[in-house]
């Protein structure tokens, strides 16, 4: 069994031939997947999606990049939307300085934002984090000395501080396509050096596609080749990666039932 623990089946990519998109990645042995949200006033696409799929699991919140656009989301909108029994988690929000296409300072106020969502709600925050590792951590770990909360760094291609003070602070590290990549050997060194019991996999579909598929679109079948590269990465077979990351996303996603098999 694997888990995408994040992609987004409601970007138009997927979305246009999400049942096939779906049954792909089944039959490759990824039995569920975790579309996550970009925009809290677009939540209604995600609550379509994983009502209409029994494998398929949310999030709800917003991302970094639409921080200004939806700055006036309250924490009280995020809660109630969180109550849907198959929402499992907040975000993905954060911080981008490579984009910026909000500013910065609104964004780390969403992100604060969805930390306190995260910790009210006792689900795992999403963190979306591109060239402001320093900040992030400071947020972070500002926010747990307010009180405690669950969170995993997605598609991590940060650098090994980040990942050192995330993993201090009890937080998982996803890793995507990225891991894959030739030029990657930093984003393997940290894979190597994660415990075991706080690496994920992901695709971040329909985006990051791993090689050999790289620059094409990326879906949720490709999880499986990935999560075959991090098992080598880590000293891992195909059926031990499997077994870790599922029991690694069952565990911080806690909100999604274990399969009676599993």
């Amino acid at each position: 069994m694997l888990i995408d623990s994040h992609c987004h089946l409601d970007f138009p990519d997927l979305s246009v031939e999400i049942e096939d998109v779906i049954a792909r990645a089944h039959s490759v042995g990824v039995e569920r997947m975790i579309t996550i949200s970009t925009r809290v006033r677009r939540f209604g696409q995600i609550r379509d999606i994983i009502e209409r799929f029994d494998t398929v699991y949310g999030s709800v919140g917003t991302h970094c990049h639409h921080a200004a656009e939806e700055e006036d989301v309250t924490l009280d909108e995020i809660l109630a939307l969180a109550q849907h029994p198959k929402v499992v988690a907040i975000g993905e929000a954060g911080l981008d300085y490579h984009y910026d296409y909000s500013p910065r300072a609104v964004q780390a106020v969403g992100f604060r934002k969805h930390i306190a969502a995260a910790r009210i709600t006792g689900l795992p925050l999403v963190i979306h984090a591109r060239e402001a590792d320093d900040d992030v951590a400071d947020i972070l770990e500002d926010e747990m000395r307010k009180g405690a909360y669950t969170a995993v760094l997605h598609c991590f291609s940060s650098g090994p501080e980040l990942a050192r003070r995330g993993l201090e602070l009890g937080l998982y590290l996803s890793f995507s396509g990225i891991l894959t990549f030739k030029r990657s050997d930093e984003i393997r060194e940290i894979a190597r050096s994660a415990p075991h019991d706080r690496i994920l996999v992901e695709t971040d579909a329909p985006y990051l596609a791993p090689q050999p598929w790289r620059g094409r679109r990326n879906e949720p079948s490709y999880v499986a080749h990935t999560a075959r590269i991090l098992g080598e990465t880590v000293g891992l077979d195909e059926a031990a990666i499997a077994r870790v990351t599922s029991e690694n996303v069952l565990r911080l996603f806690s909100k999604m039932p274990r399969p009676a098999k599993f």
